[in-house]
């Protein structure tokens, strides 16, 4: 990274799974740098939806390196989630036919669920675990496929965790670390935000400040999303031997398929 900005920059890593990001710091100017981001990433900051991109390099090995202003900022707290601000940005990368024809041209096919059952069915062929509720999950899945069906394919995030929501000191929110994106039902999404952040209760109004209907045909859609993500978390819990986690994945499949029955 030195040979990008120079030695009078001081460069340090910013963890992450990939090793592939760092901060840079020189007279009171800090950048987020991202090695071999996706194209993407220039139309979300188009958008208004992550921090500003500085600048774009290519290194003389190939590799692209981008550059975001680091801003002052928090990470959302659970409770903050419930928050108008979040319904009205989701609102606005799912509505948006620019990250979609971005996703598009990068080769991005709609992930619906009789794809999804594919793969998650030869998981768990190869994960091999002897737990009921792993089958109970997976054959549930199946079973509602008819009642999950959506013609409407959004950009998705993939990952909607309140720690990837970036407030800054001015009150402007961005979304980040779009690594997971997707062409998808928006269910999948909103299941998993409502599902983890926002009593039931107060579905009617999130949705509202979002701009859908609460009906069964998307209370469905949502719990069958929540259910899948259970079922991939204990197959991931599964192959790291961290029995305590998986456990508690197990319990929260045993919590949706008792929801699930009720529709």
């Amino acid at each position: 990274m030195e040979q990008v900005l120079g030695d009078e920059w001081k460069i340090t890593p910013a963890g992450g799974a990939t090793g592939e990001a760092y901060f840079a710091k020189r007279d009171g100017q800090e950048l987020f740098l991202k090695r071999n981001s996706s194209p993407f990433l220039a139309v979300l900051s188009a958008e208004g939806i992550v921090p500003k991109l500085v600048w774009t390099k290519r290194m003389e090995n190939g590799d692209v390196v981008t550059a975001q202003h680091l801003l002052n900022g928090r990470e959302l707290k659970p409770r903050d989630m419930k928050g108008q601000n979040v319904a009205e940005l989701l609102k606005k990368i799912h509505h948006s036919k620019e990250l979609l024809d971005m996703l598009r041209r990068l080769g991005k096919q709609p992930l619906t669920p009789n794809f999804i059952i594919e793969d998650i069915q030869q998981a768990v062929a190869f994960a091999k675990i002897d737990q009921p509720e792993i089958t109970q999950a997976l054959t549930a899945l199946i079973q509602k496929l008819p009642d999950v069906q959506c013609d409407d394919h959004v950009v998705c995030h993939g990952d909607v965790n309140h720690n990837n929501w970036l407030l800054t000191e001015t009150n402007q929110l961005y979304l980040i670390d779009w690594d997971g994106a997707m062409i998808a039902d928006p269910a999948y999404d909103i299941g998993l935000l409502l599902y983890w952040y926002i009593d039931e209760t107060d579905w009617k109004d999130w949705l509202s400040a979002y701009g859908l209907e609460l009906n069964d045909h998307l209370i469905i859609r949502m719990y069958w999303y929540v259910l899948l993500q259970a079922l991939i978390s204990v197959l991931l819990y599964h192959a790291k031997n961290n029995e305590k986690d998986k456990q508690m994945w197990i319990e929260r499949i045993r919590m949706m398929l008792g929801k699930m029955n009720g529709h």
